[in-house]
């Protein structure tokens, strides 16, 4: 039986739990640091695009943020980081809070979206090796890692290298 998420954008009031998740669900502060540098960046922070998964009594334990990037010319948006307290993954927070943010962002009028992550994972909402679009990064990474989403079938992937916000440091 699975846990049911309440999925919301991220509130001010969120802002210490994120950093609590990253902290917790990732080896070093480097993602946490992301999402503070992001938040802080007005080319890349698009309000309502940081979602967090909350448990019954409203406590964020997941989190999924979009941000601003390109390909090539073309607008698009980052999916990074996703995290989940290690106490609460495999429970469908970090599923639900991804959900959230590309719905989201299809709601916003956003076409596409890249993630670099692990591609047993992403497929779930779509994501599909981002070569086989044309699409690469400036960086060495394994070529299933990087994916691409359309979010709407009029607009269809551009090809073309991905130009990540600043903060990622690529």
């Amino acid at each position: 039986m699975g846990n049911t998420w309440i999925t919301r954008a991220e509130t001010s009031a969120d802002i210490p739990a994120i950093r609590d998740i990253t902290l917790a669900a990732f080896p070093t502060a480097l993602e946490a640091d992301l999402v503070d540098a992001l938040r802080a960046d007005p080319t890349a922070w698009i309000e309502g695009l940081s979602f967090v998964a909350a448990d019954e009594a409203g406590q964020p334990v997941g989190y999924a943020l979009l941000t601003r990037c390109h390909i090539d010319t073309a607008p698009a948006l980052c999916l990074a980081p996703c995290a989940v307290r290690p106490n609460q993954q495999r429970t469908g927070a970090g599923s639900a809070a991804v959900r959230a943010a590309l719905a989201a962002a299809r709601s916003l009028g956003e076409h596409h979206v890249v993630v670099l992550g692990h591609p047993a994972y992403y497929p779930r909402f779509g994501f599909t090796r981002a070569s086989d679009h044309g699409i690469g990064v400036t960086i060495d990474v394994p070529d299933d890692a990087l994916m691409a989403l359309s979010l709407d079938a009029d607009h269809p992937l551009p090809s073309g290298t991905v130009r990540y916000a600043a903060a990622f440091g690529i």
